[in-house]
Protein backbone atom coordinates (compact mmCIF):
# COMPACT_ATOMS: atom_id res chain seq x y z
CA UNK A 1 0.00 0.00 0.00
CA UNK A 2 2.90 2.42 0.75
CA UNK A 3 4.29 2.07 -2.80
CA UNK A 4 1.09 3.74 -4.07
CA UNK A 5 1.53 6.85 -1.82
CA UNK A 6 4.85 8.11 -3.28
CA UNK A 7 3.90 8.46 -6.94
CA UNK A 8 1.12 11.05 -6.31
CA UNK A 9 3.56 13.08 -4.17
CA UNK A 10 6.06 13.44 -7.02
CA UNK A 11 3.64 15.12 -9.46
CA UNK A 12 2.58 17.42 -6.64
CA UNK A 13 6.17 18.64 -6.24
CA UNK A 14 6.53 19.08 -9.95
CA UNK A 15 3.24 20.95 -10.06
CA UNK A 16 4.49 23.30 -7.34
CA UNK A 17 7.63 24.08 -9.36
CA UNK A 18 5.60 24.74 -12.50
CA UNK A 19 3.33 27.14 -10.62
CA UNK A 20 6.37 28.96 -9.27
CA UNK A 21 7.86 29.36 -12.75
CA UNK A 22 4.51 30.53 -14.08
CA UNK A 23 4.30 33.19 -11.37
CA UNK A 24 7.78 34.46 -12.24
CA UNK A 25 6.83 34.66 -15.90
CA UNK A 26 3.84 36.87 -15.10
CA UNK A 27 5.94 39.29 -13.03
CA UNK A 28 8.51 39.74 -15.78
CA UNK A 29 5.80 40.28 -18.37
CA UNK A 30 4.03 42.93 -16.28
CA UNK A 31 7.25 44.71 -15.66
CA UNK A 32 7.79 45.22 -19.41
CA UNK A 33 4.38 46.77 -20.03
CA UNK A 34 3.87 50.56 -20.27
CA UNK A 35 1.01 50.42 -17.75
CA UNK A 36 1.65 50.07 -13.98
CA UNK A 37 2.13 46.53 -12.64
CA UNK A 38 -1.10 45.12 -11.27
CA UNK A 39 -3.29 47.58 -13.28
CA UNK A 40 -3.67 50.16 -10.54
CA UNK A 41 -7.10 51.67 -11.05
CA UNK A 42 -6.04 54.85 -9.32
CA UNK A 43 -3.32 55.63 -11.83
CA UNK A 44 -5.33 54.61 -14.87
CA UNK A 45 -8.32 56.67 -13.77
CA UNK A 46 -6.09 59.71 -13.37
CA UNK A 47 -5.10 59.54 -17.06
CA UNK A 48 -8.64 60.23 -18.30
CA UNK A 49 -8.92 63.22 -15.95
CA UNK A 50 -5.78 64.71 -17.46
CA UNK A 51 -7.11 63.88 -20.91
CA UNK A 52 -10.39 65.64 -20.20
CA UNK A 53 -8.62 68.81 -19.12
CA UNK A 54 -7.33 69.51 -22.67
CA UNK A 55 -10.88 69.09 -23.92
CA UNK A 56 -11.88 71.99 -21.71
CA UNK A 57 -9.08 74.07 -23.21
CA UNK A 58 -10.10 73.14 -26.74
CA UNK A 59 -13.50 74.66 -26.07
CA UNK A 60 -11.76 77.99 -25.39
CA UNK A 61 -9.64 77.81 -28.57
CA UNK A 62 -12.37 78.96 -31.00
CA UNK A 63 -12.36 82.34 -29.25
CA UNK A 64 -8.62 82.73 -29.87
CA UNK A 65 -8.70 81.38 -33.42
CA UNK A 66 -11.55 83.73 -34.34
CA UNK A 67 -9.41 86.82 -33.72
CA UNK A 68 -6.79 86.32 -36.49
CA UNK A 69 -9.55 85.85 -39.08
CA UNK A 70 -10.83 89.33 -38.23
CA UNK A 71 -7.42 90.81 -39.06
CA UNK A 72 -6.30 89.56 -42.48
CA UNK A 73 -2.85 90.46 -43.72
CA UNK A 74 -2.73 93.66 -45.70
CA UNK A 75 -1.95 93.34 -49.40
CA UNK A 76 -0.27 96.74 -49.47
CA UNK A 77 1.40 98.82 -46.77
CA UNK A 78 1.21 102.59 -47.18
CA UNK A 79 3.45 104.95 -45.26
CA UNK A 80 2.16 108.53 -45.29
CA UNK A 81 4.56 109.99 -42.71
CA UNK A 82 3.98 113.64 -41.80
CA UNK A 83 1.51 113.99 -44.68
CA UNK A 84 -1.06 111.66 -43.13
CA UNK A 85 -3.20 114.58 -41.94
CA UNK A 86 -3.63 115.92 -45.47
CA UNK A 87 -7.22 115.13 -46.60
CA UNK A 88 -6.13 114.17 -50.12
CA UNK A 89 -3.37 111.92 -48.79
CA UNK A 90 -5.80 110.33 -46.34
CA UNK A 91 -8.16 109.67 -49.25
CA UNK A 92 -5.34 107.97 -51.15
CA UNK A 93 -4.37 105.84 -48.15
CA UNK A 94 -7.99 104.72 -47.80
CA UNK A 95 -8.58 104.00 -51.49
CA UNK A 96 -5.18 102.61 -52.55
CA UNK A 97 -5.77 99.09 -51.12
CA UNK A 98 -8.76 98.76 -53.47
CA UNK A 99 -6.65 99.93 -56.38
CA UNK A 100 -3.87 97.51 -55.43
CA UNK A 101 -6.35 94.65 -55.13
CA UNK A 102 -7.34 95.25 -58.75
CA UNK A 103 -3.66 95.11 -59.75
CA UNK A 104 -3.06 91.84 -57.91
CA UNK A 105 -6.25 90.13 -59.10
CA UNK A 106 -5.85 91.62 -62.61
CA UNK A 107 -9.54 92.53 -62.53
CA UNK A 108 -10.47 96.19 -63.16
CA UNK A 109 -14.16 95.70 -62.34
CA UNK A 110 -13.71 97.23 -58.88
CA UNK A 111 -12.08 100.34 -60.34
CA UNK A 112 -14.87 100.80 -62.88
CA UNK A 113 -17.49 100.77 -60.14
CA UNK A 114 -15.73 102.78 -57.43
CA UNK A 115 -13.32 105.26 -59.07
CA UNK A 116 -13.73 108.14 -61.52
CA UNK A 117 -13.63 107.16 -65.20
CA UNK A 118 -10.40 109.04 -65.91
CA UNK A 119 -8.47 106.99 -63.37
CA UNK A 120 -10.05 103.78 -64.58
CA UNK A 121 -9.00 104.56 -68.15
CA UNK A 122 -5.42 105.30 -67.02
CA UNK A 123 -4.84 102.00 -65.22
CA UNK A 124 -7.17 99.53 -66.94
CA UNK A 125 -4.80 99.07 -69.89
CA UNK A 126 -1.95 98.05 -67.58
CA UNK A 127 -4.21 95.52 -65.86
CA UNK A 128 -5.29 94.13 -69.24
CA UNK A 129 -1.63 93.78 -70.27
CA UNK A 130 -0.84 91.90 -67.08
CA UNK A 131 -3.75 89.53 -67.59
CA UNK A 132 -2.85 88.87 -71.24
CA UNK A 133 0.87 88.27 -70.57
CA UNK A 134 0.44 86.27 -67.38
CA UNK A 135 2.27 88.76 -65.19
CA UNK A 136 1.88 88.27 -61.45
CA UNK A 137 2.11 90.51 -58.41
CA UNK A 138 2.54 88.97 -54.98
CA UNK A 139 1.58 91.06 -51.95
CA UNK A 140 2.49 92.68 -49.77
CA UNK A 141 3.27 95.78 -51.77
CA UNK A 142 4.82 98.88 -50.30
CA UNK A 143 4.02 102.54 -51.05
CA UNK A 144 5.53 105.64 -49.45
CA UNK A 145 3.99 109.11 -49.81
CA UNK A 146 6.76 111.66 -50.47
CA UNK A 147 4.79 114.80 -51.35
CA UNK A 148 1.43 116.47 -51.99
CA UNK A 149 0.86 119.54 -54.16
CA UNK A 150 -2.39 121.42 -54.70
CA UNK A 151 -3.36 122.23 -58.28
CA UNK A 152 -5.28 125.27 -59.65
CA UNK A 153 -8.25 123.10 -60.64
CA UNK A 154 -8.83 121.97 -57.03
CA UNK A 155 -7.09 118.62 -57.32
CA UNK A 156 -4.10 117.51 -55.27
CA UNK A 157 -1.19 115.62 -56.77
CA UNK A 158 0.02 113.04 -54.27
CA UNK A 159 3.57 111.90 -55.01
CA UNK A 160 4.36 108.32 -54.08
CA UNK A 161 7.18 105.79 -54.44
CA UNK A 162 6.33 102.15 -55.09
CA UNK A 163 8.72 99.41 -54.04
CA UNK A 164 10.09 96.88 -56.51
CA UNK A 165 7.73 94.25 -55.09
CA UNK A 166 4.81 96.48 -56.07
CA UNK A 167 5.59 95.84 -59.74
CA UNK A 168 4.56 92.95 -61.96
CA UNK A 169 6.80 89.91 -62.35
CA UNK A 170 7.05 88.15 -65.71
CA UNK A 171 7.35 84.38 -65.07
CA UNK A 172 8.18 83.66 -68.70
CA UNK A 173 10.98 86.18 -68.96
CA UNK A 174 11.94 85.67 -65.30
CA UNK A 175 12.30 89.42 -64.83
CA UNK A 176 10.45 92.43 -63.47
CA UNK A 177 8.30 94.26 -66.00
CA UNK A 178 9.54 97.50 -64.40
CA UNK A 179 13.11 97.19 -63.16
CA UNK A 180 13.22 99.56 -60.19
CA UNK A 181 15.45 98.25 -57.38
CA UNK A 182 15.01 101.52 -55.46
CA UNK A 183 11.33 101.88 -56.27
CA UNK A 184 9.42 103.75 -58.94
CA UNK A 185 7.56 107.08 -58.72
CA UNK A 186 3.80 107.26 -59.18
CA UNK A 187 1.85 110.51 -58.95
CA UNK A 188 -1.90 110.28 -58.49
CA UNK A 189 -4.18 113.28 -58.77
CA UNK A 190 -6.83 113.22 -56.08
CA UNK A 191 -10.22 114.94 -56.38
CA UNK A 192 -12.83 115.65 -53.74
CA UNK A 193 -16.15 113.91 -54.44
CA UNK A 194 -19.38 113.50 -52.57
CA UNK A 195 -17.98 110.44 -50.80
CA UNK A 196 -14.54 111.88 -50.12
CA UNK A 197 -11.18 112.18 -51.87
CA UNK A 198 -10.66 109.64 -54.65
CA UNK A 199 -7.99 109.02 -57.31
CA UNK A 200 -8.86 111.16 -60.33
CA UNK A 201 -6.08 110.36 -62.82
CA UNK A 202 -2.41 109.55 -63.12
CA UNK A 203 -0.10 112.55 -63.41
CA UNK A 204 3.49 112.92 -64.69
CA UNK A 205 6.03 111.63 -62.17
CA UNK A 206 8.87 113.86 -63.35
CA UNK A 207 11.00 115.20 -60.50
CA UNK A 208 10.00 112.55 -57.92
CA UNK A 209 13.14 110.91 -56.52
CA UNK A 210 12.79 107.52 -54.86
CA UNK A 211 16.48 106.74 -54.43
CA UNK A 212 16.55 107.27 -50.65
CA UNK A 213 13.13 105.99 -49.76
CA UNK A 214 12.92 103.20 -47.19
CA UNK A 215 9.97 100.90 -47.78
CA UNK A 216 8.06 99.24 -44.96
CA UNK A 217 7.69 95.98 -46.92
Amino acid sequence: MRSRVFPPALPAALLTGVLALTACGQDSGDGGRPVPVGGDSGTTSSAPTTATSPSSTTTSRPATTAQPTAQPKAQVIIKAGNLASNPAVKGLVDSYPLYFRALVSKDDTILKKRFPSFFYADVSQGIADAQRNGWVMRPPGSVVVVGARSQPDGTVRVQTCRSQTTQYWDPKGRAWTVVTPKGSPEVIEMIKTGIGWLPYRLAPAKGVNCARVKYPA
